[in-house]
């Protein structure tokens, strides 16, 4: 019997939760994503000490301003990886705008078509690129808006059912509801432990990619942030799963049976709703959860693309 991950992937796209050059070698994704995390951890892999070093070259070049040098040279790096990572994938490389640009719509619209703009000097299109912004109201307008011009984008940081809705109705081509943070912070919030089939993620990303297909939404569901494998094979059959390269090895090991959790015409009824920006954040208020884990992933985004400037500016 082919190993799990095999199975997997006759039935969900696996796309590879990591910037690690030789993990998306060796598992074969169809898809990579980064972000502020992972680069930082890339900035420590000796492979990327000279795409560090040529990014600063190359910033230091388009402005006099120290600050600017080293915000352009973050970017510049996280594109150039990206560039590295597309000659491996044939789909999509997901990458993010700074977590500091999240309640501000108009600045996270510039700062993707920057970011596209250093892809096509790197010779790769918008066709392959994935922005990705943090699903504040302000984060998915301005989803709304790019996706408008032809640039595709990934709400991430998803916790919430409104979250996801919101961003459906904005046209966003892929969403990454955070599975494995929602767990921790149920754990932490009721002291109880839940099986893969309890858990309150793999829940969570069940009824959005439910709603989604029964109401006809072309967005794409990508279940993210993984604790184990079992919320993995619980959520077997959506349409992608961004998962890191410890757990993919673990189901590249397991050669038991994979069971289809998930399927395109098979659901529990559900209304539709629709979000304006009050009933957006009233149901964010009420959802104590969402509220916080959002809150907390753009701060610690946040650290660690400031950990990343401070490394830059340390070689300038």
């Amino acid at each position: 019997m082919d190993n799990k991950l095999d199975q997997l992937k006759a039935m969900t796209q696996v796309v590879a939760d990591t910037g690690d050059i030789e993990a998306i070698k060796l598992f074969k994704p169809v898809d990579a994503t980064t972000n502020p995390s992972l680069l930082l951890k890339a900035s420590e892999l000796p492979h990327y000490q000279e795409t560090l070093k040529a990014a600063l070259s190359w910033a230091k070049e388009q402005s006099s301003d120290p600050s600017e040098q080293i915000a352009l040279a973050c970017d510049k790096f996280g594109v150039d990886l990206g560039t590295e990572i597309t000659q491996i994938v044939p789909g999509y490389i997901s990458t993010e705008v700074d977590a500091r640009l999240s309640f501000d719509t108009e600045a996270t619209v510039l700062k993707a078509k920057q970011i596209i703009e250093l892809y096509s000097a790197n010779g790769v299109g918008k066709d392959r690129v994935l922005i990705k912004i943090a699903s504040t109201w302000e984060g998915i307008k301005a989803a709304e808006q790019l996706q408008k011009e032809g640039i595709n984008c990934n709400l991430t940081l998803i916790f919430s059912f409104a979250q996801a809705v919101a961003a459906a109705e904005a046209n966003a081509f892929l969403i990454s509801p955070f599975v494995g943070r929602i767990l921790d912070w149920y754990k932490a919030s009721t002291g109880e432990d839940y099986t893969a089939e309890t858990d309150p993620g793999v829940k969570s990303v069940t009824q959005i990619y439910n709603y989604f297909k029964q109401h006809g939404h072309d967005t794409i569901v990508m279940g993210a942030s993984f604790r184990n494998t079992g919320e993995i094979e619980q959520l077997a059959g959506c349409d992608r799963l961004t998962i890191s390269p410890a757990l993919l090895s673990e189901l590249e090991q397991d050669t038991s049976a994979l069971e289809q959790k998930l399927y395109k015409d098979q659901f529990e009824p559900m209304d539709a709703v629709s979000f304006d920006e009050a009933g957006f954040r009233w149901a964010m208020n009420e959802d104590a959860m969402a509220t916080e884990k959002l809150a907390e992933g753009i701060r610690n985004f946040t650290k660690d693309q400031i950990k990343l400037e401070q490394k830059l500016a340390s070689l300038a």
